[in-house]
């Protein structure tokens, strides 16, 4: 009882798939139109949802694809978008018909044939075209191989490294694989090797140049097994001219603007001060606008935004220079005056110095000529003491200057060695400040650039 069951079950899904594929066969031929003899034929006891060679190994399906042209390549989303003309080439032994001639269908004719259930990885989105009917073609050979091709747009995830932008290289790639038949009822192949696939040599990308391009095949490994995929890489270079236009030329003008300001007289206050501001402000801008055109969020580090620090340092550093060189200006005349001070009080000091040094030489000259002649009266002694000394008094021989004096001394030459030492740092002039600037910053501004260039272009 059960067998029969079990037999009887078979027998009406068997039925039940026949009944389907005759309804679906004359759903799609129109009223008073029959198919002709030939494709009657090939469709009786055809079942499309079994692969060809079912009980014979693996189904090979070659692949090849035309590039019809990539729109956009988006940064800022990390994708995309081609349309392309996908070409699958399969054999199956049920199709074998006589004659020397290849069969062309209508595109509507694929719901009657088994075709292979590829799918593009890492799309995002995808449509086929349907103006003015489906874009699909069909085509069976004698041998029964059958050629099946769709036009397809697309747009596919790319993972783009910008830490080089606008210098960078991107490589990017379009996978094919089987959604539900694994290696072993389905295996892919690429027909003609690299030349499977064209149109790219023709291409002409906005900002992008392809430089190469090749294929490979793979294997995507799943929980549910091992699926056949099909893999094509492209590389794209971008094109720098339109960012050396749009965005390096106006930094490094901004940059050379801002040097304008070390040929203007320091004390031209609202006109260095108005030249500053300006190209902050304006190299601000120009920061701001080159970053909407990329993603805010990712952590890159780009070369554009290293360059656009550069510059913004410059010009930052062009009106720091002036805040110095001005405040050097106001400090310097006060510094005059003091030292205009201190000079008078020197030669005052070195004066008095030599007054009492005569002074003292001759008390020490008159005390020598008592000693050869007889002692004079106490009267001329005092008479003769009276003049010499300011005080009335005359100072007492112990006024030498004892071993601490020299030690003292010692001590201030060495804290004028160390004010001199800081002294070098002074500015004697404010105006040098402009005249060193003058050259500095833009032998500086060179030597960057260089090392900028040959890090990113070569390295």
């Amino acid at each position: 009882m059960a067998l029969a069951g079990s037999g009887g079950t078979v027998f009406a899904i068997l039925l039940i798939s026949r009944l389907l594929e005759s309804s679906l066969l004359n759903a799609e031929v129109k009223e008073g139109e029959i198919l002709p003899p030939t494709i009657q034929r090939l469709m009786k006891g055809y079942n499309k949802y079994l692969r060809p060679f079912f009980d014979n190994g693996p189904v090979t399906v070659g692949m090849s694809l035309d590039i019809a042209s990539i729109d956009t390549i988006s940064e800022i989303n990390m994708d995309y978008t081609a349309t392309i003309f996908l070409r699958q080439r399969w054999t199956d032994e049920r199709l074998v018909f006589e004659g020397n001639k290849s069969l062309s269908l209508d595109g509507r004719l694929v719901e009657l044939l088994w075709v292979p259930d590829t799918f593009i990885v890492d799309s995002k989105k995808s449509f086929l075209h349907d103006i003015t009917v489906e874009n699909r073609l069909i085509r069976i050979f004698p041998n029964g191989t059958v050629l099946y091709a769709l036009r397809i747009t697309t747009t596919v995830a790319c993972n783009m490294d910008l830490t080089k932008y606008p210098m960078d290289k991107q490589t990017c790639t379009l996978q094919l694989e089987s959604w539900g038949y694994n290696i072993n009822d389905v295996m892919f192949y690429w027909t003609r090797g690299n030349e499977s696939v064209s149109g790219l040599d023709s291409l002409q990308l906005a900002q992008y140049t392809v430089e190469d391009y090749y294929t490979s095949v793979s294997e995507a490994i799943y929980e549910t097994g091992h699926y056949p995929r099909l893999v094509f890489h492209f590389e794209l270079k971008r094109s720098i001219l339109y960012f050396i236009l749009e965005t390096y030329v106006p930094s490094s003008l901004l940059v050379v603007l801002s040097w304008v300001s070390f040929w203007i007289s320091l004390s031209s206050v609202p006109a260095r001060i108005c030249i500053g501001v300006t190209t902050v402000l304006t190299m601000t801008t120009l920061m701001m606008g080159a970053r909407t055109s990329l993603p805010n969020a990712n952590c890159f580090i780009k070369a554009i935004d290293v360059y656009l620090g550069i510059c913004f340092s410059f010009i930052f550093g062009a009106l720091i220079e002036y805040a110095v060189a001005h405040f050097c200006s106001l400090t310097h005349g006060e510094t005059h005056v003091l030292m205009y001070g201190h000079q008078l009080h020197d030669f005052d000091d070195e004066i008095n110095g030599i007054v009492t040094t005569i002074s003292t030489h001759s008390r020490a000259k008159r005390r020598k000529e008592p000693a050869a002649a007889p002692p004079p009266a106490p009267a001329s002694t005092e008479l003769t003491v009276s003049p010499s000394s300011p005080s009335g008094s005359e100072p007492k021989p112990e006024a030498a200057p004892p071993e601490p004096t020299h030690w003292c001394l010692t001590v201030l030459a060495t804290v004028r060695k160390i004010l001199r030492s800081i002294n070098c740092c002074h500015v004697e002039n404010p105006h040098h400040i402009d005249n060193y600037s003058r050259v500095t910053f833009p032998l500086s501004f060179v030597m960057v650039n260089l090392l900028y260039w040959t890090y990113y272009l070569y390295f």
